[in-house]
Protein backbone atom coordinates (compact mmCIF):
# COMPACT_ATOMS: atom_id res chain seq x y z
CA UNK A 1 0.00 0.00 0.00
CA UNK A 2 1.58 3.33 -0.83
CA UNK A 3 1.36 6.07 2.38
CA UNK A 4 3.30 8.68 0.64
CA UNK A 5 2.47 10.84 -2.30
CA UNK A 6 4.39 9.87 -5.94
CA UNK A 7 1.57 8.67 -7.65
CA UNK A 8 -0.61 6.15 -7.15
CA UNK A 9 -2.11 7.21 -3.56
CA UNK A 10 -5.64 6.20 -1.88
CA UNK A 11 -8.71 6.19 -3.50
CA UNK A 12 -11.05 7.95 -1.25
CA UNK A 13 -12.87 4.95 -0.27
CA UNK A 14 -9.61 3.25 1.06
CA UNK A 15 -8.74 6.64 3.07
CA UNK A 16 -12.06 6.00 4.77
CA UNK A 17 -11.57 2.79 4.87
CA UNK A 18 -8.59 2.95 6.90
CA UNK A 19 -9.97 6.22 8.73
CA UNK A 20 -13.19 3.60 10.38
CA UNK A 21 -10.09 1.32 11.05
CA UNK A 22 -8.33 3.31 13.98
CA UNK A 23 -10.66 3.30 16.57
CA UNK A 24 -10.83 -1.04 16.93
CA UNK A 25 -6.78 -0.39 16.08
CA UNK A 26 -6.11 1.87 18.97
CA UNK A 27 -8.14 0.18 21.67
CA UNK A 28 -6.67 -2.80 20.45
CA UNK A 29 -2.99 -2.10 21.52
CA UNK A 30 -1.64 -3.42 24.99
CA UNK A 31 -1.77 -0.54 27.19
CA UNK A 32 -5.25 1.08 25.76
CA UNK A 33 -6.93 -2.06 26.31
CA UNK A 34 -5.88 -2.41 29.80
CA UNK A 35 -6.71 1.05 30.49
CA UNK A 36 -10.09 0.77 29.41
CA UNK A 37 -10.93 4.07 26.80
CA UNK A 38 -14.34 3.35 24.94
CA UNK A 39 -15.28 5.54 22.17
CA UNK A 40 -18.28 7.62 21.72
CA UNK A 41 -18.03 9.53 18.75
CA UNK A 42 -15.78 9.10 16.12
CA UNK A 43 -15.94 11.87 13.39
CA UNK A 44 -13.95 13.58 11.55
CA UNK A 45 -12.01 16.00 13.31
CA UNK A 46 -14.24 15.78 16.52
CA UNK A 47 -13.86 12.69 18.67
CA UNK A 48 -15.07 11.84 22.26
CA UNK A 49 -13.57 8.86 24.11
CA UNK A 50 -14.62 7.69 27.36
CA UNK A 51 -12.82 5.86 30.67
CA UNK A 52 -15.09 3.64 32.86
CA UNK A 53 -13.96 4.74 37.00
CA UNK A 54 -11.77 1.61 38.39
CA UNK A 55 -9.57 1.93 41.53
CA UNK A 56 -6.77 0.74 39.84
CA UNK A 57 -6.27 4.14 37.98
CA UNK A 58 -6.69 6.05 41.00
CA UNK A 59 -4.32 7.25 43.78
CA UNK A 60 -6.57 6.62 46.46
CA UNK A 61 -9.31 4.46 45.42
CA UNK A 62 -11.05 8.14 44.68
CA UNK A 63 -9.12 10.49 42.42
CA UNK A 64 -7.89 9.64 39.14
CA UNK A 65 -4.11 9.35 38.92
CA UNK A 66 -2.63 12.60 36.89
CA UNK A 67 -1.17 10.11 34.21
CA UNK A 68 -4.12 8.00 33.74
CA UNK A 69 -6.00 11.68 33.11
CA UNK A 70 -2.59 12.44 30.85
CA UNK A 71 -2.78 9.19 28.92
CA UNK A 72 -6.74 9.87 28.18
CA UNK A 73 -6.36 13.23 27.13
CA UNK A 74 -3.51 11.92 24.70
CA UNK A 75 -4.75 9.07 23.31
CA UNK A 76 -8.18 11.18 22.45
CA UNK A 77 -5.79 13.95 20.83
CA UNK A 78 -4.53 11.26 19.37
CA UNK A 79 -7.55 9.41 17.72
CA UNK A 80 -8.93 13.04 15.95
CA UNK A 81 -5.69 13.48 14.59
CA UNK A 82 -6.16 10.03 13.15
CA UNK A 83 -10.08 11.01 12.34
CA UNK A 84 -9.38 12.75 9.32
CA UNK A 85 -5.93 12.10 8.43
CA UNK A 86 -4.54 11.75 4.67
CA UNK A 87 -2.85 8.37 5.01
CA UNK A 88 -0.94 9.29 1.22
CA UNK A 89 1.20 11.52 3.77
CA UNK A 90 2.05 8.25 6.16
CA UNK A 91 0.79 5.89 9.00
CA UNK A 92 3.72 6.20 11.74
CA UNK A 93 2.62 8.37 14.03
CA UNK A 94 3.71 9.80 17.80
CA UNK A 95 2.96 13.19 19.91
CA UNK A 96 5.04 15.69 19.50
CA UNK A 97 3.98 17.48 22.47
CA UNK A 98 1.19 18.09 25.08
CA UNK A 99 0.72 20.68 27.93
CA UNK A 100 -2.14 19.37 30.46
CA UNK A 101 -3.52 21.74 32.75
CA UNK A 102 -5.52 19.76 35.89
CA UNK A 103 -8.28 22.38 37.00
CA UNK A 104 -10.59 19.85 38.83
CA UNK A 105 -10.93 16.33 39.75
CA UNK A 106 -13.27 13.38 38.90
CA UNK A 107 -14.59 11.91 42.07
CA UNK A 108 -15.30 8.14 41.37
CA UNK A 109 -16.34 9.41 37.89
CA UNK A 110 -16.08 8.08 34.48
CA UNK A 111 -13.55 10.44 32.61
CA UNK A 112 -15.19 12.34 29.90
CA UNK A 113 -12.61 13.72 26.82
CA UNK A 114 -13.19 15.43 23.83
CA UNK A 115 -10.95 16.35 21.42
CA UNK A 116 -10.88 18.75 18.37
CA UNK A 117 -8.66 19.05 15.56
CA UNK A 118 -7.26 22.89 15.76
CA UNK A 119 -5.16 23.03 12.70
CA UNK A 120 -3.24 19.94 10.03
CA UNK A 121 -0.05 20.69 8.77
CA UNK A 122 2.08 18.96 6.08
CA UNK A 123 3.07 16.52 9.03
CA UNK A 124 1.75 17.92 12.41
CA UNK A 125 -1.63 18.04 13.94
CA UNK A 126 -2.70 20.39 16.60
CA UNK A 127 -5.40 19.65 18.79
CA UNK A 128 -7.25 20.77 21.82
CA UNK A 129 -8.35 18.02 24.13
CA UNK A 130 -11.26 19.19 27.35
CA UNK A 131 -11.37 16.32 30.19
CA UNK A 132 -14.79 16.22 32.49
CA UNK A 133 -16.25 13.97 35.02
CA UNK A 134 -19.66 12.10 34.11
CA UNK A 135 -21.51 15.36 35.18
CA UNK A 136 -19.58 17.79 32.98
CA UNK A 137 -16.98 19.40 35.16
CA UNK A 138 -13.70 20.41 33.82
CA UNK A 139 -11.17 18.16 34.84
CA UNK A 140 -8.48 19.14 32.66
CA UNK A 141 -7.18 20.52 29.11
CA UNK A 142 -4.63 20.37 27.17
CA UNK A 143 -3.37 21.12 23.69
CA UNK A 144 -1.27 18.77 21.92
CA UNK A 145 0.78 18.50 18.80
CA UNK A 146 0.34 15.39 16.74
CA UNK A 147 3.03 14.02 13.88
CA UNK A 148 1.78 11.54 11.56
CA UNK A 149 4.80 10.57 8.28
Amino acid sequence: MATTGGGGGLSEEQQRSLRRAVPTTMLATPYLAWLGLGFERYEPDDVVMRLPFRDELTNDGTYYHGGVVAAALDTAGAAAAWSNHDFDKGMRASTVSMSVQYVGAAKKSDLVCTATVVRRGKELTFTEITATDAQGAVVAHAVQTYRIV
